[in-house]
């Protein structure tokens, strides 16, 4: 380690190779609690690159448990988190109506770090088996269309991490690895973001990892999803081309939407805010829910603009679609 940290203390990026070849160590429970927080926090300091990202990516993907059945066109829709926003859960809901529409989805989540409830908060409150095993994920893809990707279940290796990041206190390269290190080769993508100085370096990882196509968003005041009120930011991967955009609530002819409006609670009350999106119940949720399903949407290359995204949307909340979904997954992932 000793020339890996002289390397950082001198602000020189680190390879691919160089980085994966460390959390193999890592992960094999090798590294001391100590020499893992200076490795954190070198990297914070000198600034992350995508090719330390993706050898971070490839070496938890190589520790991580694997599904019975292989599914090359998943697709994830999952942030960093850490924003402070303390909305209710966004993602967790859009992905019920990405699956209504036929997208595979590989969700995965986490207990709650920063908010009051994380994504296998709500869902267990929902009735849903966060923690289920491999096969059960690989069947409920297959016959639902959606699963619950739970961190903790996939990657037991992670374990020789947390306590160093604890310890730090701070965000770390951590943070923008986890969306990325599905353990499933995702097709597609939509990664929340609260740091948008970092999406193009987060969409080149998602390039170096074989994502097709995906979108890097990060909402007005540095919130990890799209929001109604103020510009959205985000950077588009396409086959390998990134380009960055800019849009607003205005642009797609919708309704302005206040951020304390679409503030959640404790995983109970989350939980009856998913369903009542679900049953397309009007509300401020609801708007929202409809704006970051049009985003993924677009993301997978489903529709060909988010406009077009968020008509769709409203048609499947509709028409009950997503609801059902949700039935099916609470049958499936038990």
């Amino acid at each position: 380690m000793k020339v890996i940290f002289e390397q950082l203390a001198e602000r020189k990026n680190l390879s691919e190779e160089q980085v994966q070849q460390i959390f193999e160590q890592i992960l094999a429970g090798n590294i001391s609690q100590a020499q893992i927080a200076a490795f954190l926090l070198g990297l914070k300091i000198k600034g992350e690159t995508d090719s330390e990202i993706t050898g971070i990516v490839r070496a938890l993907k190589k520790h991580s448990r694997e599904l019975p059945q292989t599914f090359d066109d998943a697709m994830c829709n999952c942030g960093t988190g850490g924003d402070q926003s303390y909305s209710f859960n966004i993602s967790t809901t859009v992905s019920f109506i990405l699956a209504a529409a036929g997208i595979r989805v590989a969700k995965a989540g986490n207990r709650s770090i920063s908010s009051k409830s994380g994504s296998a908060d709500v869902l267990e409150a929902l009735g849903i088996n966060v923690a289920a095993e491999p096969a059960v994920l690989a069947n409920a893809l297959k016959q639902v269309g959606l699963a619950f990707i739970f961190a903790q279940t996939m990657h037991p290796a992670m374990r020789y991490i947390g306590p160093a990041r604890q310890e730090l206190g701070v965000p770390t390269i951590m943070n923008l690895v986890g969306p990325l290190a599905n353990p499933l080769d995702l097709e597609t993508q939509l990664m929340g973001l609260y740091r948008p100085e970092l999406q193009k370096i987060a969409a080149q990882a998602m390039s170096n990892l074989g994502r097709r196509r995906a979108v890097v968003i990060t909402g007005p005041d540095n919130m990890d999803e799209a929001a109604l009120y103020g510009t959205n930011t985000y950077t588009l991967l396409d086959d390998g081309e990134i380009s960055q955009h800019t849009f607003t609530y205005k642009d797609l002819q919708m309704e302005r939407v206040e951020p304390e409006a679409i503030k959640g609670g404790d995983a109970h009350e989350n939980a009856r805010i998913l369903l009542s999106v679900l049953k397309n119940e009007a509300s401020p949720y609801l708007e929202t829910s409809v704006l970051n399903a049009g985003l993924a949407f677009y993301a997978n290359g489903k529709t060909g603009s988010i406009k077009e995204g968020v008509v769709l949307a409203r048609q499947l909340l509709a028409g009950g679609q997503a609801l059902e979904k949700l039935r099916q997954l609470q049958e499936v992932q038990i």
